[in-house]
């Protein structure tokens, strides 16, 4: 099993990689499908004329305050996660309000009418996944032209139906094709490798990316994805007011930022001063992730703050930080993240919250405890603790909005992940319950969960918060 650091983390916009970053990728999938020779032409020169789009399951239930309809609109206009501009999509969308026709790049213009060829259809759920959604395309006498199933899996990874089943069925048998050195697909693999070979995680994770580009690419990457989250805390730290969905959520990063400077600069004494900036860090992405600002999913957009957060706590706490440092973080991190998306899942469509930031704390603090000096067994054993006490953690955003209670949950998963790590390096490594139990205790835990609280907004805080 192989997943790339780059596919764990994806730079891209908010508020959701499920829900806004997956449904803008899937449409981009439709057009390039559009334009190839993979679909049956029902007469001689049949032409695409217009598009409709329905999105089904969470897409639908919560896709209005995460910015599904958006998100589908300026993919089918050709923008992508990765360089759509954040100050320029609402006029994307106002242009095909009024035209009521899409222009991508490359392609002839379309018919559609956000209004009607946009359908949330919360009663039919589509069998593979609860992120799911159908793209059709029709000639101008409305005969159909192309159908196409794509089911958003989390963290922006888009599948169609056909490549879910093949996916799944992968998991069931041993994969033939692995090319990489250190194939691990477990943690008990990831251990036994790294006692066999010497190596740390890290320096596993490093050899197995570097069988696909150079040294030089993967360490010009790893400090792109720094440097757009350090950016995104430095966005987040400036900005103030009211967040966009109706809630009137105010941005509280600011000025917590702002009193934190002014004890740093009077010395006075704060004993809760780390907690503090783990917070405020965390909280600084999630409301830019919020307002639908440029994140990296780590490994989703809802729990994108965690191990931004823990990565500026290492340069602000550890006077021995240093680039090198932060690569290792990422890559062991990564390495984390792989198994826990490869056994279980990281949608909170699918298993509910503690597949957010309850992989991105155990993420968060194996990369942590790697840069402390942690061992391979100390790093899993972190992880471990850290994904341990998110379980059974539920999705229910209110409004369907990625504020409430997703910014603060950030926090906590930061400052959870720190207490993890600095548990796990005070110790030996040995530990009662394994990393890949606990993966398979939340993979079941998601099954039984009931979908009221898994990213529907139907249950929990969604229902019991009273709107003023």
């Amino acid at each position: 099993m192989f997943l790339s650091v780059f596919d764990v983390f994806k730079i891209g916009v908010g508020p959701s990689s499920s829900h806004t970053m997956g449904p803008m990728t899937a449409a981009n999938r439709f057009l390039d499908l559009i334009l190839s020779n993979d679909w049956p032409r029902p007469t001689s020169g049949a032409q695409v004329a217009s598009i409709k789009v329905s999105l089904h399951g969470s897409l639908a239930h919560t896709g209005i305050g995460h910015g599904t309809g958006r998100a589908v609109i300026l993919g089918l206009m050709g923008e992508q996660p990765d360089s759509v501009d954040p100050d320029k999509m609402d006029g994307i969308i106002s242009q095909v309000e009024r035209s009521g026709r899409i222009s991508p790049p490359g392609h002839p213009s379309y018919g559609f009418q956000p209004k009607t060829d946009l359908v949330f259809d919360k009663k039919q759920p589509l069998p593979g996944h609860a992120n799911g959604m159908s793209l059709s395309a029709f000639d101008k006498d409305g005969r159909m032209l192309i159908k196409r199933i794509y089911y958003s899996v989390g963290g922006g990874f888009v599948v169609t139906d056909t490549e879910l089943e093949q996916m799944r069925a992968k998991k069931k048998t041993p994969s033939d094709s692995l090319k990489v050195p250190y194939p691990f697909s477990s943690a008990k693999q990831m251990l036994d490798m790294a006692a066999r070979s010497g190596l740390s995680i890290a320096q596993m994770k490093r050899a197995n990316e570097e069988t696909e580009r150079s040294r030089e690419e993967l360490d010009a990457g790893l400090d792109r994805i720094w440097e757009a989250m350090r950016s995104c805390i430095e966005r987040g730290l400036k900005v103030d007011g009211i967040m966009p969905g109706g809630l009137n959520v105010r941005r509280r990063a600011r000025s917590i930022h702002d009193k934190l400077q002014e004890e740093w600069r009077s010395n006075r004494i704060n004993p809760l001063l780390a907690n503090d900036w783990l917070s405020v860090y965390a909280m600084a992405v999630n409301e830019e992730n919020a307002a639908g600002g440029r994140v990296v999913t780590a490994p989703t957009n809802g729990a994108a703050g965690v191990i931004p957060a823990t990565i500026r706590y290492y340069e602000h706490f550890h006077d021995d930080w240093d680039q090198n440092g932060i690569r290792d973080y990422l890559l062991t991190a990564a390495a984390v993240g792989g198994i826990i998306k490869h056994n279980a899942s990281i949608s909170g469509a699918e298993v509910g919250c503690q597949g957010e930031v309850g992989s991105a704390a155990a993420m968060a603090a194996a990369g942590l405890a790697a840069v402390m000096g942690g061992t391979p067994e100390q790093i899993e054993n972190a992880a471990e603790i850290a994904l341990e006490h998110h379980l059974g953690m539920s999705c229910d955003p209110v409004a369907g909005l990625v504020q409430v209670p997703c910014i603060e949950r950030n926090a906590l998963g930061a400052v959870k992940a720190v207490t993890a790590a600095s548990l796990a390096i005070k110790g030996d490594g040995k530990h009662f319950v394994p990393l890949d139990a606990c993966i398979e205790t939340m993979r079941q835990t998601g099954n039984d969960m009931s979908e009221k609280y898994k990213e529907t907004s139907t249950g929990g805080l969604a229902v019991n918060v009273v709107e003023c």
